[in-house]
């Protein structure tokens, strides 16, 4: 089989691309490297089935050139930093509205199927903890959640008037190796910076679902393996508990050997991290989970797991 990886060279997209190399797929990638580092796949150049491409979604030439021969498209190039809307409102409906939008014209045209990338943050503050996916009304309160609602929007329409087979997974956050952002990334640099004092945004007290990589790599690939059944599935896919960002911040610290380290909670907000944030978030996985998959790690784990990597693989830094 021959797949396109749109944001393949990104964090999940260059793990999804190691493990579709690894099972002898035919890969083809294309990002315009905002977010991803070409570094993350630059093992399988050379390879006689791997094909990068440095073109962008917002160019329909590029995305047709990409997509020649693809029996299935992976999509996870988007704006992957939900503060970065409070800054630049168009970043969000450029990088992930319109660029699927674009990517779907290419897909009617070619007829392959979709597994999109999209996110927890579509169900905004939740009333029902763990969240179904036939929760509703979804009330976004972020422009990256509300933009990712729009994609998965636009992949139902499509699907359903052209015939195009589609799976979204919604994803809750995701930690592994290659991560250059989030809560790991920033305790980090801020006890690299200052190993006295950690700022912990909000108050500390947000309660979420956290999943390593890998495990969001087997739903990709399961995801891929169920596209002929309906026209458009959407599955929920995270850890089945939750930990708190004061909690993350301690085993940052611990995992860095430090000591005597004065956690400050800036606060305010209404205790949320930032604009946008969701303060508590605990997906239901049971659906994804009666097609066989399930998280081998929970969130305190995963977040070890991350934490561990991200030390090791940036020692030198």
């Amino acid at each position: 089989m021959r797949v396109l990886v749109t944001g393949g060279a990104g964090f999940i997209g260059s793990h999804l691309v190691d493990a579709l190399m690894e099972r002898g797929e035919e890969v083809a990638v294309l990002d315009n490297l905002s977010r991803g580092r070409v570094e993350n796949v630059a093992k399988w150049f050379g390879h006689e089935r791997f094909k990068f491409m440095r073109g962008d979604l917002l160019h329909p030439s590029d995305i047709r050139l990409a997509m020649d021969g693809c029996e299935v498209v992976f999509h996870l190039a988007a704006n992957p930093e939900v503060r970065l809307g409070a800054l630049d409102t168009r970043v969000d409906y450029e990088q992930n509205v319109l660029a699927t939008y674009n990517l779907l014209e290419a897909v009617r045209e070619f007829g392959v199927g979709v597994v999109f990338a999209s996110t927890s943050t579509v169900y905004g503050e939740a009333d029902v903890i763990p969240t179904p996916e036939n929760y509703g009304p979804l009330k976004p309160i972020s422009l990256y959640g509300a933009s990712k609602l729009a994609c998965e929007a636009l992949i139902s329409g499509y699907a359903h008037m052209f015939g195009l087979n589609s799976v979204i997974l919604r994803l809750a956050n995701v930690v592994g190796p290659r991560c250059a952002h989030g809560v790991i990334y920033d305790f980090v640099m801020k006890l690299r910076s200052n190993p006295n004092v950690l700022e912990v945004l909000g108050d500390g007290t947000q309660r979420k679902s956290y999943l390593y990589v890998d495990d969001v790599v087997d739903a990709f690939l399961l995801a891929s393996r169920n596209l002929q059944q309906d026209r458009l599935q959407v599955y929920n896919v995270g850890s089945e508990d939750q930990v708190d960002v004061l909690s993350i911040a301690k085993i940052v610290v611990d995992e860095m050997g430090l000591k005597d380290v004065a956690f400050r909670c800036a606060g305010g907000l209404e205790g949320r991290g930032w604009v946008g944030d969701v303060k508590e978030m605990l997906l239901d996985v049971s659906k994804i989970k009666k097609m066989g998959w399930r998280p081998r790690s929970r969130s305190v784990e995963a977040v070890k797991l991350a934490v561990r990597e991200f030390l090791r693989s940036t020692q030198t830094v």
